[in-house]
């Protein structure tokens, strides 16, 4: 059977640099950074007090006010993306161009419903079980976000959550068009939601010591591959992205941004929180990637880096690039620099950028970078965006756990 090709025809985002993809990417380009001290709670006492929040942003513009009160914020999110997916692909929840048991949703979470949780779990200590809410239970769940979505559109098609840490995004959207190309589906919703900027989501990855603490000047906490780098940043947001089946996208008339032709999934099973140092299963994550496309690795123009700003993660993606490209590893650069680490959403948001590159013909920066790393020794786009037109862009996710995707679009033509 003939491998069905997948066609990328719509992006949402939410962000800390705006809601929407429009003023996300104006932002991104222009190399500005959506840190700042964390308002969503008090972290006075935390060792780390700075986070990338999504500011202005209004649920009831994307659902009405009683479904946003019976949703978590990641659901929010999610649904927020997946509506101004949906709106730029040429859908609308009357009009779907498809059987809508033909038409699925894989939405990912890492932590899902966090903010719920601890609301609740405070209500059980303080009022008692009687007077907890009766949508604990579906506010919280991770598969929540997909299942709202699919119920704003009808779709009857296949619907679950992806988990896979910082790597559920790309994993979410990879499966997704594994269904479209496999013929189990003509279109799909697919991305990642995340918002765990609450006090023990964050004070959890604060104890790790994963998170950066230049409390005093957070626009320049996140710099990736920089010698300077002490931590990651913590963000929330969502990305989702519209995935065809490329001849029934071209026969509707779709405008295509561009096709997915390449993906991949590999595991380090080394440690359940830092990479596997010689970046094995990176390396091999990014090669099969490519093999699945049926392109050379000299074809490949740019690659959207995971890029955490941890001191393992830099280097060690750092060498499995450089020992899957060699001498002529492409131009690299980490948008977490800007955004932040959006976890389970990174590899939603960073797909979005890796189409907009291409879209565009503008590569966007890893901010913050000043001071050279040794053991970080390729391109790094510094601090001010490129132009430049590219064939083909590889997306790099990479989780706890030791999970690896790497998504690997090509420019429609």
């Amino acid at each position: 059977m003939t491998r069905k090709r997948v066609a990328v025809t719509g992006v949402g985002t939410v962000s800390p640099l705006g809601v929407g993809t429009e003023s996300t990417w104006k932002s991104l380009v222009s190399g500005e950074s959506g840190a700042g001290p964390v308002t969503r709670f008090d972290a006075t006492g935390y060792s780390t007090r700075i986070a990338c929040e999504v500011k202005d942003f209004d649920p009831t513009e994307f659902m009405d006010q009683r479904d946003a009160r019976r949703s978590d914020r990641f659901t929010q999110f999610a649904v927020a993306s997946a509506t101004e997916a949906a709106e730029s692909a040429g859908w609308t929840t009357a009009n779907i161009p498809y059987a809508r048991d033909r038409v699925g949703v894989v939405i990912g979470s890492g932590i899902g419903g966090i903010e719920t949780l601890e609301t609740q779990h405070r209500v059980l200590l303080e009022r008692g079980p009687s007077k907890m809410s009766p949508f604990t239970v579906p506010l919280l769940m991770i598969n929540g976000a997909a299942g709202s979505v699919a119920m704003k559109y009808g779709l009857n098609g296949p619907n679950y959550a992806a988990v896979s840490a910082c790597a559920t995004g790309a994993h979410a959207i990879g499966e997704a068009a594994q269904m479209i190309r496999n013929g189990l589906a003509e279109a799909m919703l697919a991305g990642g939601s995340e918002a765990p900027i609450t006090p023990l989501a964050y004070g959890a990855f604060a104890c790790m010591g994963a998170l950066s603490r230049r409390n005093d000047d957070p626009t320049h906490a996140s710099r990736p591959f920089d010698a300077d780098r002490d931590g990651f940043v913590i963000a929330e947001g969502a990305a989702v992205v519209v995935l065809e089946e490329w001849e029934a996208a071209t026969e509707r008339g779709a405008e295509i941004l561009a096709e997915l032709v390449g993906y991949s999934a590999t595991s380090d099973a080394f440690h359940l929180t830092q990479p596997d140092p010689e970046g094995a299963g990176a390396a091999g994550a990014m090669t099969k990637a490519i093999a699945d496309a049926g392109i050379d690795r000299k074809d490949v123009g740019y690659i959207n880096a995971h890029g955490t700003s941890t001191p393992f993660n830099d280097k060690i993606e750092s060498k499995a690039i450089r020992d899957v490209f060699g001498a002529d590893a492409p131009p690299v650069s980490s948008t977490k620099s800007a955004t932040g680490h959006l976890t389970g959403a990174a590899g939603a948001i960073e797909a979005v950028f890796s189409i907009q590159a291409m879209v565009t013909k503008t590569l966007p920066p890893t901010i913050n970078y000043e001071t050279a790393d040794p053991e970080c020794d390729l391109d790094y786009i510094p601090n001010a965006a490129r132009t430049a037109e590219v064939e083909y862009v590889l997306s790099n996710s990479f989780g706890f756990g030791g999970h690896n995707a790497c998504l690997l679009f090509k420019r429609a033509t």
